[in-house]
């Protein structure tokens, strides 16, 4: 794929998008972000970085025709946790409808890992019917399954510090995870090549640390005990995430790690002790 024309990323100012951009320009292509502000300090700084900005909204679909016109690709996610697994799917048509008119020559859309596996969690659900909705297009695509990620930790900084680490799953059982810089790396691999991976769904994971494994690499890290404290799921108010911590807890997701990897190579693989080295400390 030429370099000379940008690559869109949708999402750009939050985790994915983040590091989907940033692996972007670290191999070389030009950016174009969809920001809903473009003189808000996140998009200025991204200005700052050479990235081109243009105005849209996912929610409503304006601007997004425009902003894929002319480009070499795009990388999107949808989002239930704004208002609901409905807007969800409200987002992927106008994703789509704007792929649509501006002929997208590819897009790479983030889904989740095992959206495609009938879990019943809603926002995995809500995914999967974006993926069904694209399926029927003739847009050229690849989805990507990313599973739980790493930073979900830092959510819980405070009750780290004080020693504990509280997750709504068997302290025993493995968790696959990703980390947000291999999630770019490799998105930035399949557009160095889109036709290699046009048609394909993969699904994503860095290293499968138990909670019990975690915590213990959390402490390592932080110079402190850290113990990994299961509590019921069925005692988080979101039923949406109850029901993915009771998916993680029983069935888990499904990603081949070894193989992906060996396909994979120049991702780098980040595992989650490398990880929490550098997130945990400063």
């Amino acid at each position: 794929m030429s370099d000379s024309s940008p690559i869109v990323v949708i999402g750009a100012t939050g985790g994915q998008g983040g590091a989907v951009l940033d692996a972007l320009l670290d191999a070389g292509f030009a950016v174009r972000a969809v920001v809903r502000d473009a003189v808000s300090s996140k998009a200025a700084a991204l200005a700052d970085r050479g990235v081109e900005l243009t105005v849209g909204d996912l929610v409503s679909g304006v601007g997004l025709t425009d902003a894929f016109t002319g480009v070499a690709g795009a990388f999107a996610l949808t989002t239930p946790f704004e208002s609901g697994v409905g807007a969800e799917v409200a987002q992927g048509t106008a994703l789509i409808e704007a792929a649509t008119a501006s002929a997208l020559p590819y897009l790479v859309f983030s889904s989740v890992a095992s959206a495609d596996r009938d879990t019943g969690v809603p926002h995995f659900d809500s995914k999967f019917e974006v993926e069904r909705m694209l399926a029927a297009t003739d847009i050229p695509h690849t989805i990507v399954g990313p599973a739980y990620f790493y930073d979900n930790l830092l959510a819980g900084s405070d009750a780290l510090a004080a020693g504990v680490m509280p997750i709504a799953m068997p302290a025993d059982k493995p968790l696959q995870q990703l980390s947000r810089r291999d999630l770019g790396r490799f998105v930035a691999t399949l557009f160095r090549d889109p036709g290699a991976y046009t048609g394909e769904r993969i699904d994503l994971a860095s290293d499968q640390p138990t909670p019990v494994e975690m915590a213990q690499i959390a402490g390592d890290v932080l110079g402190t005990r850290v113990s990994a404290e299961s509590y019921d799921p069925d005692r988080i108010p979101s039923p949406d995430m109850s029901a993915m911590f009771r998916f993680l807890g029983d069935r888990g997701y499904e990603v081949d790690i070894p193989a992906l990897h060996r396909r994979f190579p120049g991702v780098g693989w980040q595992t989650f002790a490398e990880w929490a080295a550098e997130a945990l400390r400063g």
